[in-house]
């Protein structure tokens, strides 16, 4: 099988060493970023083949990062890999145009298979999201409800869970003071929740920081 130039995406430094370590042998590795939103110009800038990104990470998500790099790149391969086992994330990778998903745990074992699979046109999930495996989230309802916010709702949830000002989070998103105001209010009618601390309690409830 032809190396494949991947960019690896994930906002611990031992963890994407960890990853690097598994497959640069195999591979080559083009790029290595920290936050969502270092990953979409990254993978603009480089084109690489194949990107290994976590759903969770600061400044953007991996889900609507990857909504964003598939708009400009149809033909890149997105490889989630992950400590959710939630099935809505799984769902939401998925349909943001990911390849395959695996999970932490076992992602020494998984990796170079799950790159073959995805990079042979395939879609690859973790054996370990079995169906019995998934048995215990019965209802996925409170992670689904941040996944229906609007790609630039769940952007503005995750800044204002990281601690960020509106001024800052409008200076991040190129957006008014006024802007970020009105999304907020949009959230929190979404969610049916009332104060910052409630928006923040559910962001990292449901992984988003």
């Amino acid at each position: 099988m032809k190396r494949a130039r991947i960019i690896l995406a994930d906002d611990h430094t031992l963890t994407l060493e960890g990853i690097r370590a598994v497959i640069e042998p195999h591979h080559e590795i083009v790029g290595m970023v920290l936050d969502g939103r270092a990953l979409v110009g990254a993978a603009l800038r480089l084109n690489p083949d194949l990107i290994l990104l976590d759903i969770t990470m600061p400044l953007l998500n991996g889900v609507d990062a990857a909504v964003q790099i598939k708009k400009s790149l149809s033909r890149v391969k997105l490889l989630f890999v992950t400590m959710h086992v939630n099935p809505a994330y799984l769902e939401a990778a998925l349909s943001a145009g990911g390849n395959g998903y695996v999970l932490k745990s076992v992602a020494r074992e998984e990796l170079l298979e799950a790159i073959q699979s995805v990079m042979s046109g395939r879609i690859y999930v973790s054996p370990a999201l079995s169906s019995e495996h998934l048995e215990r989230f019965k209802d996925p309802s409170r992670a689904a409800a941040s996944l229906r916010l609007s790609m630039r709702e769940r952007e503005i949830l995750q800044l204002i869970a990281e601690g960020r000002s509106a001024k800052e989070i409008a200076h991040v998103l190129a957006i008014s003071v006024k802007t970020v105001a009105f999304h907020r209010e949009n959230i929190k009618r979404k969610l049916g929740l009332r104060t910052t601390a409630e928006l923040t309690k559910h962001a990292i409830e449901q992984g988003l920081v």
